[in-house]
């Protein structure tokens, strides 16, 4: 009798023992994030996506007990950085901090790419509207967007608009610019936003199209003059510049950033994050010192606004590929 009871006992404590021990290993398991969390992005450092991402990741290391890490894979057209994120490992501590041109313009633009947007990524979160913009150097004689036009008309093919590629964001928004206005620029790639706003400085070129997030600060200094941004209204913070679509219509080419993560990320760490990026955002604070970058951090979307975005961003890009007629290579 005596052993039987023993028995009892050992067996009872080994089950309770047991769900001690499974109880301790799901919390230890929903604890995220027990450890470094790393953004990885396209864009070099010292880059507009770059300081943005920064900024967030540091106000979002405080707020979730972990250090936000950037890993910039610039090149590529956006390819190597959204290469790793889609083949890494699909743990939670992962993400891709994306743009429109990774997520959307890219999967217009060429036959193959060596990630699917829409297949190895699913949405976190929207963090900001990065709007473009018609630069000249500070020195230039044109003033205005007219006076841009017309100079552009009138020199034969000679006035040169810089960009960073035909098959980039900056520079289809110039192939719709030049469609739409009927400059006729003759549109001058660059490697990247900072070769082009060089040799803006310099003089090689007329005029150039590049995100506000990019070359706000030059503009800033006085070296470089903004004469027209790229999105449907005039931008806070720039409402002395008009918007393309005052000139030229239904004009909105805007860019933005988003937080997408591997297909296969737990759930759990999705939507914790979705919820403290979106609570980050809704600081004025925080929202004015991207601002002063020159994204607009304007809007918090749930996890599904962010899925029905990017479908209409594709159908919407969809369209302007076809206007201007550029076709995947």
């Amino acid at each position: 009798m005596e052993r039987r009871q023993f028995m009892a006992m050992v067996t009872i404590g080994g089950i309770t023992g047991g769900l001690t021990v499974g109880t301790a290993a799901r919390a230890q398991s929903t604890a995220w994030p027990d450890k470094a969390i790393k953004f990885v992005l396209s864009q070099p450092a010292g880059s507009g996506p770059d300081n943005v991402a920064r900024l967030l990741g540091d106000r979002l290391g405080t707020a979730l007990g972990q250090s936000v890490v950037i890993d910039n894979k610039p090149g590529g057209q956006n390819v190597i950085g959204a290469q790793a994120a889609a083949r890494s490992t699909p743990d939670g501590y992962t993400f891709y901090f994306a743009t429109t041109a990774a997520l959307i313009t890219n999967t217009l633009l060429f036959k193959q790419l060596a990630y699917d947007a829409q297949k190895d990524f699913v949405p976190v979160a929207f963090i900001a509207r990065s709007p473009f913009a018609i630069l000249v150097d500070a020195n230039s004689p044109i003033q205005t967007i007219d006076e841009l036009i017309a100079k552009s008309k009138a020199s034969n093919g000679q006035f040169s608009l810089g960009n960073e590629g035909p098959r980039t964001f900056s520079g289809m928004i110039a192939r719709l610019f030049n469609a739409r206005s009927k400059a006729g620029a003759n549109l001058v790639p660059y490697a990247n936003v900072g070769v082009g706003s060089q040799n803006l400085m310099g003089g090689h070129v007329d005029a150039m199209v590049a995100d506000l997030a990019s070359t706000a600060q030059l503009a800033k200094q006085g070296k470089l003059r903004v004469i027209a941004t790229s999105a449907a209204k005039r931008v806070p913070g720039w409402e002395n510049v008009p918007a393309l679509s005052e000139k030229l219509g239904n004009f909105d080419m805007v860019g933005w950033f988003a937080i997408v993560a591997p297909k296969g990320t737990p759930q759990q760490a999705i939507t914790k994050l979705n919820r403290e990026v979106n609570a980050l955002l809704a600081d004025k604070e925080l929202s004015a010192r991207i601002a002063n970058i020159g994204p607009l951090a304007d809007a918090t979307m749930s996890e599904d606004d962010v899925r029905k975005f990017l479908a209409a961003e594709l159908a919407r890009w969809t369209d302007v590929t076809k206007e201007i007629g550029v076709l995947p290579e």
